[in-house]
């Protein structure tokens, strides 16, 4: 899957469409999130700004995203990437906040319940400026292994491993922030019908 945007975003579902629109900038289309607190409401304590690629689940993927984050400067200034997301209420994502803690730069587990971190390797803090970055997320559904990169694709800054959800959508936001998105590349094993939430799939 590969999407620039050119054509507008119409891959995509956002859980707030009016939070979102497609913009120009520097030659490239842009897939800009716009809203800080969007007026989606998640049924537990989770990112509120979230859109994901449509009809398109996977086991195993590469994700490789181009962002820039749009907010002023503050300790959880942030963005967020979705995977293995079955529903509101279960799924993945990786908080890139500016400072570390229990609830920021970390790879959450959201399971019927507020999120949890589950990582178990993190940095002392993502350092957004005004400058694009890239991220990519590498997930291993046999072993469990979440791997996340932000510039250096080769030494990731966190890591996680759980076998919860082992396939589901993807997709970009952040927690309560603003960000902008552009270039996104996923390489991986597209989710066969035939498993429940927790199994593994046909192939």
């Amino acid at each position: 899957f590969r999407d620039d945007f050119r054509t507008g975003a119409n891959k995509w579902e956002p859980t707030d469409p009016t939070a979102w629109t497609i913009v120009n900038g520097n030659g490239r289309s842009i897939y800009r999130q716009h809203k800080k607190r969007s007026d989606y409401s998640p049924p537990h304590r989770s990112p509120y700004n979230m859109s994901l690629i449509k009809d398109l689940q996977v086991t195993d993927f590469d994700f490789t995203v181009d962002v820039l984050s749009t907010h002023e400067d503050y300790g959880h200034r942030d963005v967020c990437l979705f995977f293995g997301y079955q529903d509101p209420a279960h799924f993945y994502y990786v908080h890139l906040g500016k400072k570390t803690d229990d609830h920021a730069n970390q790879i959450f587990i959201v399971n019927g319940a507020d999120r949890i971190k589950i990582s178990t390797h993190t940095t002392n803090g993502t350092n957004w400026d005004d400058e694009w970055h890239t991220v990519r997320i590498r997930r291993s559904e046999e072993t469990g292994d979440i791997l996340v990169f932000f510039n250096d694709m080769k030494t990731p800054v966190m890591m996680a491993n759980d076998k919860n959800f082992r396939w589901g959508l993807v997709g970009i936001g952040s927690f309560d922030d603003t960000s902008d998105w552009a270039r996104v590349r996923l390489r991986g094993t597209r989710h066969q019908p035939g498993a429940g939430r927790g199994g593994r799939t046909d192939r």
